[in-house]
């Protein structure tokens, strides 16, 4: 565990999800080959591809570009898009979307969480209320995490996504905790780091790489609180 700064009294713990508090890997790109696989099921999109979809997903994207803010939402758009320049009978367009999410959200949450997690966050909970603050669309009870979290916010529903202080600042009301008391802990130098300090929450980077911070073009600003390994959150109880 590494400081950069002088921190305050920690009164409250926020986490992100993907890649800090499991190893997401590979999970999101299996979880859309078989959406591709579902879409592919249909007569007019047997011969789609992945870069199919994707060159749809940013167009989609060049259309709204605030859509990013809400992962299922620019999901769900992409694929009535496909439909739609398919041809795709109009009256079966829901079913084929609420198919192709269903199987996503099957394979998205497929992950294993590490013993060590749960362990982790069962003291931590002993000790300080925690929520969650995502820009993905994991649900914390899906993978067994929902018993140790107050909350779980997602970018979209819950306001603009991670670097963006709305989604903080309800964490903050949400904890009724200030929030220069509240730690922030995720592996994005971005969104997870810049976006807490830039919101007044304490920042911890998980330095999942093992990363040299000054040699990071995407570092724009110094945590309080670099690890490497979940587990040295033990320090703080």
């Amino acid at each position: 565990m590494h400081f950069y700064r002088t921190i305050n009294q920690i009164q409250a713990i926020t986490f992100d999800l993907d890649d800090t508090l499991y190893d997401n890997s590979l999970i999101v790109e299996k979880a859309e080959e078989e959406l591709i696989k579902t879409l592919q099921q249909y007569d007019p999109l047997h011969n789609i591809t992945k870069t199919d979809y994707f060159a749809e997903k940013n167009r989609v994207f060049e259309n709204d570009s605030e859509i990013y803010h809400d992962v299922i939402l620019w999901r769900i758009e992409t694929i009535k898009s496909i439909l739609a320049k398919a041809k795709f009978p109009i009256s079966k367009i829901t079913h084929v979307v609420d198919e192709c999410l269903a199987t996503f959200n099957i394979w998205r949450h497929k992950m294993q969480i590490p013993l060590a997690t749960h362990t982790l966050l069962t003291k931590l909970a002993t000790k300080y209320p925690l929520g969650v603050i995502t820009n993905g669309n994991v649900e914390i009870a899906k993978i067994g995490l929902g018993d140790y979290f107050q909350f779980s916010l997602r970018g979209g529903p819950d306001g603009r996504s991670k670097p963006f202080p709305e989604i903080f600042e309800l964490a903050s009301q949400k904890l009724n905790v200030p929030a220069h008391h509240i730690l922030h802990v995720g592996d994005n130098l971005s969104t997870d780091v810049n976006g807490a300090i830039n919101s007044d929450f304490l920042a911890c980077w998980i330095n999942i790489f093992n990363q040299d911070i000054f040699h990071l073009s995407d570092a724009r600003c110094l945590p309080h609180i670099e690890i490497t390994q979940l587990s040295e959150l033990d320090n703080l109880l």
